[in-house]
């Protein structure tokens, strides 16, 4: 079954690590480099453990961490939402099972407001989920620049 975890002080190790997987998994679609230490910049990863307006989640299939959420209030577009949707990922061994949709609904109906997610139009997996999930709120659609999409909704 699924399930969040809200990632505790504690765990910022872990969420550290996982992260800079992903941010390497990124590098697909955007172009950063690594440092001299071999770890991919992430400016605001230090804010979740001391800005109250950001929360993350570890993303949990029974007792098997599958993936990660992390979650803000500071808009891409000056937009002013409750939330943005700043990481999100399944790992690569556990897609294709639709945890992404499923956690990410879970997500949404946790946190109801006005929701911002944005996504690179080259990674086709986040275009298809983001737009899948978002579609039932009727999101406006805004283009930041030519690779990446911002949609907007009210989450009831």
């Amino acid at each position: 079954m699924l399930r969040l975890q809200k990632i505790q002080a504690k765990d910022r190790d872990l969420l550290w690590n996982i992260n800079q997987k992903y941010l390497y998994e990124m590098t697909s679609f955007y172009d950063d480099p690594m440092d001299e230490k071999g770890n991919y910049h992430y400016g605001h990863f230090d804010d979740y453990f001391t800005d109250p307006k950001r929360e993350a989640y570890f993303i949990y299939n029974d007792d098997v961490l599958v993936g990660f959420a992390m979650l803000c209030p500071y808009s891409n577009m000056d937009w002013n939402p409750d939330y943005t949707m700043a990481e999100f990922t399944i790992f690569p061994s556990f897609r294709r099972r639709h945890f992404a949709l499923d956690i990410a609904k879970m997500i949404l109906a946790e946190h109801p407001g006005r929701w911002e997610i944005k996504y690179n139009e080259k990674n086709g997996g986040a275009k298809k989920l983001w737009n899948a999930v978002s579609a039932p709120y009727e999101p406006e659609v805004n283009h930041l620049n030519e690779e990446e999409t911002v949609l907007s909704f009210i989450m009831p």
